[in-house]
């Protein structure tokens, strides 16, 4: 594989378990140091392992984006330890699917905070940096349900914030050398989708079915499909690129 980010430092939010993770090891292939934050300590522990036994650098902090004092703290540790922030990736979130009549106040400010102050916060601690370098590449990871998605008022509504989010970042941060776009992932087989197939008391297998009868490609999503498009949009070769939301999901949602 190429080493298209060698000497860049990548940070990704939400980096320790599935796409978030296949995100984090698409960068430290090609060459980048890599900086997770993440709530979940024991899955950080374990990619952190992971990596450091093919001896890629590596960063990571227990935090949540959801408290700025420790964001701010984990982008001052990680441009001490890398001398910068190149790039970074909001992928950070939670799922408390309901219907509206279901929803719980406490269901929908969950996920706005994680997925929408939870971007706010990284991305704003990180645009000093970046902005200081004249350099950078922001990824919000979006999704389809941002089109809308039964049973998910709160996650459809975040995920559609993140796009006028980059929209707005685009403007505003281009003339620093600050890209700004988002991917939209539809079906991807990870622990969050295996979750919901319990929540809703079918098997994994018979859940996926279901969904991929629907994506014309005829195949579910994995990690990597993600990290593809996230490699693109953060690097240097695609600087003219911003702005954009790019949907990953096998086909247009019908």
């Amino acid at each position: 594989m190429m080493r298209n980010f060698e000497g860049r430092t990548a940070l990704v939010t939400g980096g320790s378990r599935g796409i978030g993770k296949g995100i984090v090891e698409r960068f430290a292939a090609e060459g980048a140091k890599v900086a997770i934050i993440d709530v979940n300590e024991q899955a950080m522990k374990e990619t952190e392992a992971e990596l450091k036994e093919k001896r890629i650098p590596v960063y990571t902090k227990v935090a949540s984006v959801t408290e700025r004092d420790q964001i701010e703290q984990a982008m001052k540790e990680i441009v001490e330890t890398f001398g910068s922030i190149d790039i970074l990736v909001n992928t950070a979130g939670v799922i408390r699917d309901n219907l509206l009549f279901r929803m719980t106040d406490e269901d929908w400010l969950t996920v706005m905070e994680v997925h929408l102050k939870g971007a706010f916060y990284a991305t704003r601690a990180v645009q000093q940096y970046m902005v200081k370098n004249n350099y950078g590449r922001i990824i919000n990871i979006s999704s389809t349900s941002a089109l809308g998605n039964k049973g998910q008022a709160n996650y459809a509504t975040a995920k559609a914030g993140l796009q006028g989010f980059t929209k707005t970042l685009a403007f505003e941060l281009g003339k620093f050398g600050i890209t700004a776009n988002a991917v939209a992932p539809g079906f991807i087989e990870t622990e969050m989708t295996k979750a919901t197939a319990e929540r809703v008391g079918v098997t994994f297998e018979e859940y996926s079915k279901a969904a991929i009868s629907k994506i014309p490609v005829a195949k579910s999503g994995k990690p990597e499909d993600i990290a593809n498009a996230v490699a693109f949009f953060a690097d240097e070769r695609s600087s003219f690129v911003s702005g954009q939301v790019l949907y990953v999901a096998g086909g247009p949602k019908g």
